[in-house]
């Protein structure tokens, strides 16, 4: 992956090269087999369709559904909001093979609004293991942050 210099950028499109940069991990469950939704119950379950939602809208190229359904609005907004996410996740979609994901754990935070999923992937032949925290937004689980 090309190294940006970010010292060029003005302090705003340094953070949204910063958020964008986080992409590639955003997108582990982006592509590569289908997310096994079924090993989980409740809360937990809901949180693992989340992510075979993200992966599943990677998959098929539909940055609008990834940026308007699967991510929480604090990083639609940290990439620029809707429009600059879109071409983020576009970008970033069309440098990313393909590759296996599974779910390894889920946790749900103390009050039950926010949540991490460790997720393990395949990729370029390296195992990787990727946290995704995310959160309750309107009802509905949203990927929030990686890392």
């Amino acid at each position: 992956m090309p190294t940006l210099t970010l010292k060029r950028f003005s302090r705003p499109l340094r953070r949204r090269a910063i958020a964008a940069a986080a992409l590639p991990a955003l997108l582990v469950a982006g592509c590569g087999s289908t997310v096994s939704t079924s090993n989980y119950k409740g809360e937990q379950h809901a949180i693992a369709q989340t992510i075979a939602n993200l992966q599943s809208h990677a998959t098929a190229g539909e940055q609008h559904k990834v940026c308007a359904n699967d991510l929480a609005a604090a990083a639609v907004a940290r990439l620029g909001g809707q429009a600059a996410c879109e071409r983020a996740v576009k970008n970033q979609l069309s440098e990313i093979d393909n590759f296996d994901v599974s779910i390894a754990s889920i946790a749900l935070g103390p009050k039950g609004d926010t949540a991490t999923a460790t997720v393990r992937s395949t990729y370029g032949g390296k195992k990787r293991t990727t946290t995704i925290h995310l959160v309750k937004e309107g009802g509905a689980w949203k990927v929030a942050a990686f890392g």
